[in-house]
Order: structure tokens, then C-alpha cells, then sequence
């Protein structure tokens, strides 16, 4: 799997949020409203939801769908949300969570830093036969 990630803001709007947790704007708004997500305003701009609050969301949303419902476009790009990165010396894990789909891609700690991969930062999957790429929208 290979991720591409530009440098992003760490938070997002709520209709992105939604997006990204494969939920509807109403149903961010109402996590915010019970505190299931925490979201903050400036200078009474939008809402905006942190990337690694979000990520903390998307992990808990993990349950594997039913079977027989994985849409066709799973084989070709998810968007979704950096939730974990595992460096070494050598080499990194990416764990990213699109909607109920997590994936995992390991590439050089020097892509992964060039990329700024950190939890909160959204990606897209693309997936190619026994290839999986990632890359930011």
C-alpha cells in the first residue's frame, strides 16, 4: 500500500467529519451536542472537530460490516482517516479507518514522514489487485 498526504489542518468541518465516519451531519452534531465528540469554534467560524478526536471516534466505529454489503468501489479508493502510525528506524505501520473499513500499509519511515502521516490526517485507500494505495483527496 503506498499513502500519499499532503499537509492538512488537524481538524474538520463537520460535514467532512461526517464524511470521513461515513455518518450523516446530523448525527456529528448530535455526538457534539451528548460530548461523544468534542468540537470548538473561532471567532464564530464553523465548527470544527479535531482530527485525532475524530480518529478516536472512527477507531470505536471498527464493527465489520454484514456480509454481502461491501460496496464494489472498496476495491478501488476508501476515504478515510489516519488513526494510528507505528514508526521505527526503518519502516512504519499506517493503520487508516474508512467508514466501517480499517486498513493497514506499511511503507519506509521516510515516506511516512514525508508525508506527514499522523493520527487525524485524512487519506485515501486505492486498492489495486494485491496492491494497496493511499492517498490524500
Amino acid at each position: 500500500m503506498r499513502i500519499y498526504a499532503a499537509p492538512v489542518p488537524a481538524s474538520y468541518r463537520i460535514a467532512e467529519a461526517a464524511a470521513l465516519l461515513g455518518v450523516s451531519d446530523d448525527t456529528v452534531r448530535r455526538w457534539i451536542d451528548s460530548e461523544r465528540l468534542t468540537a470548538s469554534r473561532e471567532g464564530g467560524g464553523p465548527a470544527l472537530v479535531d482530527g485525532a478526536e475524530l480518529a478516536r471516534v472512527a477507531v470505536g466505529r471498527r464493527d465489520a460490516p454484514a456480509p454481502g454489503t461491501t460496496p464494489s468501489s472498496a476495491r478501488n479508493r476508501l476515504t478515510g482517516i489516519v488513526t494510528r502510525v507505528v514508526r521505527d528506524t526503518v519502516m512504519a505501520q499506517v493503520e487508516l479507518q474508512a467508514g466501517p473499513f480499517r486498513l493497514v500499509s506499511l511503507m519506509s519511515r521516510e515516506a511516512a514522514d514525508e508525508l506527514g502521516l499522523e493520527p487525524g490526517v485524512r487519506a485515501v485507500a486505492t486498492v489495486k489487485a494485491t496492491q494497496v494505495s493511499v492517498d490524500v483527496p
